[in-house]
C-alpha cells in the first residue's frame, strides 16, 4: 500500500492526501503563531510605539480568553462539518475567516482589533479540529502508519511555527504592528490557494460518511443519530475524557510560551549574540525549530519500538514530565539572576528543548488516539470536544501568565513546574486502567 501510496505522490510513503493537509496546516499555522508571537507584546507596548497600552494583567486575560476561544470553538466547528458542511468545506471557509481576520488587526485600530479576533477564533474553530480529522481519515482501520503521519503533519506545523516569527516577528517589532498582522493574513491567503488546487489528491477524504458507512451504525447500540453506541465504545468516549483533564493541564503549562515565557524573552533575557540584536519574538521560532528537528525521530521510534512503544497514556505521562522541566529551569534561571540581570537566551532554549520533548509526546498522539477511540459517526465532534482541552488549558494559561510580574518568578514558574510534575505522576498510576477503557487500541 505504501509503494502505491509513493507512486501517487505521497509524502515519506503516506497517503497523497497527506501532501495537501500537511501545506495547509503548515500556512495556517504560519498565520497563527505569526500573530501570537506578537499578540500580548502589541497589547503591553504603549501608544507611543503603536500598541495597545494594556497592563500586564488585562493583556494576559485577553491572550488568554483568545487562545482558549480559538480550541473552544473547535467543538461547534466539528458539530457543523459532521452535520452539515463536511471537513473539507469546513476547512476551506475556516481558512477564509482566518485571512480576513489577520488583515483586519493589521488595519490597527481598536475595533477592529477585537472584530479580528473573533474572526481568526471562528475561523480556526471550522479548521482546526477537520483537517486533523481529515488526516485520521487518509489511513484505512488498523494502518502502523497513522501516528507516523501525525506526527509528520505535526512536522508540518511547526514549520510554520519556526518561520512565523521571524518573518510576522520582525516586521511586527521593527516596522510595524500593523506589518506583521498583515504578513500572517497573506500566509493564510496562501495556504488557502495550496489547498483548492491541491484538493484531488484527498480522494474521499473529508467528504463524510458514505452509504455504506452510515448503515453500518443503524444496528441497537450505535445508531445514525450519533447518540446510541456500545459499551465498547462508551469505555473508548471514557478513555478520551480521561486524557482530556491531562491533556489541559499540559496546555496550562505549555502555552506559557506565548504570554510569560514570551515576557520574559522580552524583560529578562539578553536579546543579542555576539553584538548583534534580534527582536525577542525571534525565540518563538525555537520550540517549532525543535519540533522539525525531532519530530521525524520520533516518528521513526514509535514505529521502531514495534511491540515495545509506549502506549497513549504513557505518552502522555511523559509529555507532562517534560513539559513541567521547561519553568523549573526559568525559576532556576530566575533565581540565580536575580530582579536586575537580564539572563543568556540558552535558558530558553533549553526550556523550549524539554517543552518539544513533551509535546512529541503528547500532541500529535492525542489527535491520533482520538481519531483511533471516537466513534465514526462523531469523529468530528469528539476531535472538537479534544480540542476543548487545550482551550481549557489556554484559558488557564493566560490567568497565570497575568501574575507576572507580580508574583515572584521563581514561585511563578515553580508552582507550574509542580502542577505538571504531580499530574504526570497520577496518570503514571492510571496508565493500566486507561488501557482498560481503550479496549485494545494502543
Amino acid at each position: 500500500m505504501s509503494t502505491t501510496d509513493r507512486k501517487r505522490g505521497g509524502l515519506a510513503g503516506h497517503p497523497p492526501g497527506l501532501k495537501t493537509l500537511f501545506f495547509t496546516e503548515l500556512w495556517e499555522r504560519f498565520s497563527y503563531y505569526g500573530m501570537r508571537a506578537l499578540l500580548i507584546l502589541f497589547m503591553v507596548s504603549g501608544a507611543e510605539r503603536g500598541g495597545l497600552g494594556f497592563d500586564t494583567p488585562r493583556a494576559a486575560s485577553i491572550y488568554g480568553l483568545y487562545t482558549s476561544a480559538v480550541y473552544f470553538m473547535a467543538i461547534p466547528g466539528g458539530f457543523v462539518a459532521d452535520r452539515f458542511l463536511g471537513q473539507r468545506r469546513a476547512v476551506l471557509l475556516g481558512g477564509i475567516l482566518i485571512a480576513l481576520g489577520h488583515f483586519s488587526l493589521a488595519l490597527n485600530t481598536l475595533p477592529l482589533f477585537f472584530a479580528g479576533l473573533v474572526l481568526i477564533v471562528s475561523g480556526t474553530g471550522l479548521l482546526k479540529p477537520n483537517i486533523s480529522a481529515m488526516v485520521g481519515q487518509l489511513y484505512p482501520a488498523g494502518d502502523a502508519r497513522r501516528d507516523a503521519g501525525f506526527s509528520l503533519f505535526y512536522m508540518g506545523i511547526n514549520l510554520g511555527a519556526t518561520v512565523s516569527p521571524l518573518v510576522c516577528g520582525y516586521l511586527g517589532q521593527r516596522i510595524g504592528w500593523n506589518w506583521g498582522f498583515g504578513a500572517a493574513g497573506v500566509g493564510m491567503t496562501l495556504g488557502l490557494v495550496q489547498y483548492v488546487f491541491g484538493g484531488h489528491r484527498l480522494g474521499e477524504a473529508g467528504l463524510g460518511p458514505r452509504r455504506g458507512e452510515a448503515s453500518r451504525h443503524d444496528g441497537p447500540g450505535s445508531g445514525r443519530d450519533g447518540l446510541r453506541f456500545t459499551a465498547a465504545e462508551w469505555k473508548r468516549i471514557a478513555a478520551i475524557a480521561v486524557l482530556f483533564l491531562f491533556s489541559a493541564v499540559f496546555w496550562a503549562a505549555f502555552e506559557q510560551a506565548g504570554s510569560s515565557f514570551n515576557l520574559f524573552a522580552d524583560l529578562r533575557t539578553r536579546t543579542s549574540i555576539l553584538g548583534w540584536s534580534f527582536p525577542s519574538s525571534w525565540l518563538q521560532s525555537v520550540g517549532p525549530l525543535l519540533v522539525i528537528l525531532l519530530a521525524p525521530v520520533f516518528a521513526w521510534l514509535w514505529v521502531r519500538l514495534g511491540t515495545l512503544e509506549p502506549s497513549s497514556p504513557a505518552k502522555f505521562a511523559y509529555g507532562l514530565l517534560f513539559v513541567g522541566i521547561g519553568p523549573l529551569l526559568l525559576a532556576i534561571a530566575s533565581f540565580l539572576a536575580g530582579e536586575s540581570t537580564r539572563v543568556s537566551p540558552v535558558w530558553l532554549v533549553l526550556v523550549y528543548l524539554s517543552q518539544t520533548i513533551g509535546e512529541l509526546c503528547l500532541s500529535p498522539v492525542g489527535l491520533s488516539t482520538v481519531t483511533k477511540l471516537a466513534p465514526a459517526p462523531i469523529v468530528g465532534l469528539m476531535m472538537g470536544v479534544w480540542f476543548l482541552s487545550l482551550a481549557l488549558g489556554n484559558y488557564v494559561a493566560g490567568w497565570v501568565a497575568g501574575y507576572f510580574g507580580i508574583l515572584p518568578l521563581t514561585a511563578l514558574f515553580g508552582s507550574i513546574f509542580l502542577a505538571a510534575a504531580l499530574s504526570a505522576l497520577v496518570l503514571a498510576l492510571l496508565v493500566r486502567p486507561i488501557r482498560s477503557l481503550m479496549g485494545g487500541v494502543h
